[in-house]
């Protein structure tokens, strides 16, 4: 199974990104998926979480800016960044809880994509 985000770069604050992560290889079914970021010096925290139902959840500091959704056809989960603040930037991971139709549920972890926010 392989998580491969992706669509981050450098913006402009008060501009907008929308980050995809494809869930790949052999999956039986995905429990929650969610973005986290780590910025440089700093741990890693929780940005967004989503339900197989669409139930969401933010950390308060992306909340009314950032959305997170889902395509479970697709195995895919997105979040779109409008509205960013220098204190966005960071590298973001996309996360997904999946059954691979055997074993145990197993926790995955996209590569992380670069997100600068700087004029």
């Amino acid at each position: 199974v392989q998580l491969q985000a992706s669509g981050g770069g450098l913006v402009q604050p008060g501009g907008s990104l929308r980050l995809s992560c494809p869930a790949s290889g052999e999956i039986d079914s995905i429990n929650n998926m969610a973005w986290y970021r780590q910025a440089p010096g700093k741990q890693r925290e929780l940005v967004a979480t989503i339900t197989p139902g669409g139930n969401t959840n933010y950390a308060d500091s992306v909340k009314g800016r950032f959305t997170i959704s889902r395509d479970n056809a697709k195995n895919t989960v997105y979040l779109q960044m409008n509205s960013l603040k220098p204190e966005d930037t960071a590298v973001y991971y996309c996360y997904a809880d999946i059954y691979r139709g055997w074993g145990p549920r197993s926790i995955y972890w996209g590569q992380g994509t670069q997100v600068t926010v700087s004029s």
